[in-house]
């Protein structure tokens, strides 16, 4: 089912596809992904915009919590950015589940750089409808 659920999802999501994101894992609760910071995404201080960030964090999120089948919607997140990316560094973003119950799910979703340093930590909370994503 994750396979299908991921499949369905991204052959809607441009955003994402212009992000760059590549999938590596993918099973239920979970979504680790990677992209890498490109000059379009920087901001005025030639680091990576925070909102860059945070979409690839809300990414993750997204697949994380609808992995299960059930279409889920965030109700609330929360970033912490911790350090700056730049240009060239390649961003993985791990999305791990904590809780899911029949409505609401929670996450905790961690961004690194390639050397393993913390850009940015996410929290967020889902919404989980009874609709099928496919």
């Amino acid at each position: 089912m994750p396979k299908k659920v991921l499949e369905t999802m991204l052959a809607k999501d441009n955003f994402t596809k212009w992000l760059g994101i590549v999938v590596d894992e993918y099973k239920e609760g979970y979504c680790k992904l990677h992209y890498t910071i490109r000059e379009e995404m920087l901001n005025g201080h030639s680091i990576v915009h925070g909102g860059i960030v945070f979409s690839g964090a809300d990414s993750a999120f997204a697949f994380a919590c609808n992995s299960h089948g059930r279409v889920s919607v965030a109700l609330d997140v929360h970033i912490s950015f911790i350090d700056a990316a730049l240009p060239g560094d390649v961003l993985t973003v791990e999305a791990k589940e904590v809780h899911t119950g029949h409505k609401i799910s929670f996450y905790d979703v961690t961004t690194k750089n390639q050397n393993g340093k913390i850009v940015a930590m996410f929290k967020g909370t889902a919404y989980r409808t009874s609709k099928s994503v496919c």
